[in-house]
């Protein structure tokens, strides 16, 4: 019988950094997922899956420290099943110490090894490094609420190419607020303010003499051009981070003019560079 081409993902890493509740995740998202697996079964899994009548082509498994011989097998183990042409993925999950005693301390739950905590962590930390440096992700899950969890989830599994990422771009203003869940933000409060031109106060950054007046500075032009330039280069290393959106906010005082005008050249440098790039004018018509 044929065998399929099954995609495994591995979701290991310390006790206490939400191993379950990223399977659960996982299988939010249509994986059929196994916690706690044996290492040992893990090429019979990837067999069985590859094998079935339907084929398991999505498959999530969570293996912890708790496992006897657990970091000689596994190293072995996953060796073997990519030299087999297994598309095997490793997801490590960490937290800072602090956080994992406290999340012991909540659930009132003994470490697996069977010490206090903080001698637990501290050993199974040291038992985890090679594993750590085989991961294909590592995910600090110390400062993430469950949905932050699964939105992270969610951008790892929608990178469809490696060189894919949805870029959105929004202007604001910051008498407005900050717009939530951005990853970068630039003030351009510094630049030419078109609210003090009484021919100017009614237009927006999408008009010509708007855009005119922004950039009619040298110090403007030069402070946009290395941010364009700044954000296009970094893009790529966010790519290999396995980072599938990226959200970058330009904020004036009350995002009408500047930083509309700002946005747009950003989104016009992006898509010279063969980015596909969203934009919004959140406050724009205010």
């Amino acid at each position: 019988m044929k065998r399929e081409q099954v995609l495994f993902w591995i979701v290991t890493g310390v006790s206490g950094a939400g191993k379950s509740q990223t399977i659960h995740c996982f299988e939010d998202f249509g994986f059929f997922c196994v916690d706690n697996l044996p290492v040992a079964l893990l090429p019979k899994m990837a067999e069985l899956c590859s094998r079935s009548g339907r084929p398991l082509k999505r498959v999530a498994l969570g293996i912890d420290v708790r496992e006897g011989g657990f970091l000689r097998d596994f190293i072995a183990t996953v060796t073997t099943l990519k030299s087999g042409g297994i598309d095997c993925r490793i997801i490590f999950l960490d937290a800072e110490d602090r956080t994992l005693i406290r999340r012991f301390s909540e659930t009132r739950r003994r470490h697996p090894l069977g010490t206090s905590v903080r001698e637990g962590i501290d050993q199974e930390r040291k038992r985890l490094v090679k594993i750590k440096e085989m991961a294909d992700k590592i995910l600090d899950t110390s400062g993430m609420t469950l949905s932050d969890l699964k939105n992270t989830i969610a951008g790892l599994l929608e990178r469809r190419r490696e060189s894919e990422m949805h870029i959105n771009l929004v202007s604001f203003g910051f008498k407005f607020g900050l717009p939530v869940d951005v990853d970068i933000v630039w003030d351009v409060r510094f630049m030419p303010n078109p609210n003090y031109k009484e021919e100017l106060r009614e237009k927006t950054g999408r008009d010509a003499e708007v855009k005119r007046f922004v950039l009619s500075t040298p110090q403007a032009q030069l402070m946009g051009k290395k941010f364009n330039s700044l954000i296009a280069e970094s893009i790529p290393h966010y790519i290999r981070e396995g980072k599938s959106y990226l959200t970058i906010a330009i904020g004036c005082t009350g995002g009408r003019h500047r930083s509309v005008v700002m946005a747009d050249q950003l989104r016009d440098h992006l898509a010279q560079h063969g980015f596909k790039v969203r934009i919004r004018h959140r406050d724009m018509n205010r």
